[in-house]
């Protein structure tokens, strides 16, 4: 078996560890990264499907995403804006599809007014919360156990309001039944955008996307880094301790079936949900193991569809599409930058998305290809090209968008979600305050991580020097 020496070793090559791996390299440190999969990005994937180039993964660029417009710029990689010209369509309890502009859904005129009072008071909620700390508010335990569909039905016993406000982070952000988390979980979803109102304005939260596919972030970062990313390299096995390293700080041996690394420091950066694909030896502390257990992807199917042109800019409409009584409860125009065919991309999430699987693959495309027609009328029902993306059956990914805290987990368990353990030091987007579960997030985190190693070989020299 063949061996290696790092100063420190990578576990996934998406946009969280290949940013650590660079920063730890202008550090002048030694790297290796090992990837389960045969290619690079994790959760961001852009392929060509039948002729088609789809973002099969992440996507989106927002205004308040620094880190990642900072490493497109960087990367020397262009955006451009997602088509929102002209009317969006919403699919009320009527099951009619009703056209508007602006950001308020067409409701009835109380139903308007209940949204907007509870938006405000959402928006001065989320004010107070530290996105990198919400367990911190002193209310954190009050709203981590109380479910935010209980919450919101204590408001106001407008059902139609309640389902709009409610599937903003539920079925469109965590992707799971809004029953299955917390009001502080749902916070920290919004405060992690800046505020509640950002989150729901699809303007804003899915604002740009860039030419060729996000998958180019992680691909350049990856180039830089050149024959130390290592592909189809599952890592089985990681030693840690002062016993299997060099320096104060200990060491690690990682072990997949091809080679072995030995370095001073690890960074898990990929999806907790996959820690335990790893035997650590010795075994995590108790706490890493409770945290872990409390922690779960949700789910969403994302349906790609091409059309020989983009026909629903023939009647006037944007492509934006909600409705909380859809099997596909948002769609949008995702046509790619210059060309002459038109995409749509829709969502189905958390139960819905269980329930379709239990169908034939025919009867799920005629199901949801029947629920787009209801915003864009029959001819939505006839792609060239129609995919899902099915994240629930990746291997190493195993949900989306990602993971989250069950009743109650966010204040228990949070304060322990981003501290190392040894040499151990944990990074992704799962675990982000501002850009949680986006790209942005894993960005900061792979910056965070590499920063706490590089002082911790500083400090370490610095004892060793006195």
């Amino acid at each position: 078996m063949a061996e290696i020496t790092r100063d420190v070793l990578i576990i996934g090559a998406g946009a969280a560890g290949l940013t650590a791996a660079n920063d730890l390299r202008k550090a002048g440190l030694s790297v290796a990264v090992l990837e389960a999969r045969d290619r690079v990005g994790g959760r961001l994937w852009t392929d060509v499907i039948d002729g088609a180039m789809l973002e099969i993964g992440g996507q989106w660029v927002s205004p308040d995403q620094d880190a990642l417009k900072d490493a497109i710029e960087e990367l020397g990689l262009e955006t451009y804006s997602r088509y929102r010209e002209g009317d969006s369509v919403y699919v009320g309890p009527d099951g009619q599809a009703h056209r508007f502009t602006g950001e308020m859904f067409p409701v009835a005129p109380a139903t308007e007014a209940v949204i907007a009072e509870i938006t405000s008071r959402l928006d001065a909620m989320v004010a107070e919360i530290d996105p990198d700390r919400p367990w911190e508010h002193p209310k954190a335990e009050e709203w981590d156990t109380v479910t935010w569909d209980a919450w919101l039905r204590a408001q106001t016993d407008d059902d139609e309001a309640v389902r709009n406000l409610a599937f903003a982070t539920g079925t469109a952000m965590l992707t799971k039944p809004t029953h299955a988390f917390s009001l502080l979980q749902s916070l920290l979803m919004a405060a992690s955008a800046g505020s509640y109102s950002n989150l729901v304005d699809a303007d804003f939260i899915l604002d740009k996307r860039v030419v060729g596919g996000l998958q180019q972030v992680p691909l350049r970062l990856a180039e830089r880094l050149g024959d130390d990313v290592l592909l189809n390299q599952p890592v089985r096995s990681l030693e840690w301790g002062p016993s299997t390293g060099s320096g104060a700080q200990g060491g690690v041996v990682a072990t997949t079936d091809e080679l072995t690394v030995r370095a001073r420091f690890a960074i898990l950066a990929h999806a907790p949900v996959l820690y335990s694909r790893i035997a650590f030896v010795p075994p995590l502390p108790r706490r890493q193991h409770q945290l872990h257990q409390h922690l779960s992807m949700g789910f969403v199917i994302k349906v790609h569809a091409v059309y020989d042109r983009p026909f629903w800019r023939e009647q006037g409409l944007s492509g934006t599409a909600f409705s909380p009584y859809e099997l596909s409860h948002e769609a949008y125009d995702n046509t790619n930058h210059g060309d002459e065919r038109g995409t749509l991309v829709g969502f189905v999430s958390d139960q819905n998305a269980d329930d379709v699987f239990e169908l034939s693959a025919e009867e799920r495309k005629e199901r949801i290809l029947e629920s787009l027609s209801h915003y864009y009328g029959p001819e939505a029902k006839n792609p060239v090209v129609y995919y899902e993306s099915d994240w629930g059956t990746e291997e190493w990914t195993r949900g989306a968008y990602a993971a989250s805290f069950d009743m109650g987990g966010l204040h228990r368990y949070g304060p322990d979600l981003r501290t190392p353990v040894g040499p151990i030091h944990f990074a992704c987007s799962d675990m982000a305050g501002a850009g949680y579960q986006h790209v942005d997030g894993a960005i900061r985190m792979g910056r965070l991580a590499a920063a706490n190693i590089v002082d911790a070989i500083r400090d370490t020299t610095a004892e060793s020097v006195a």
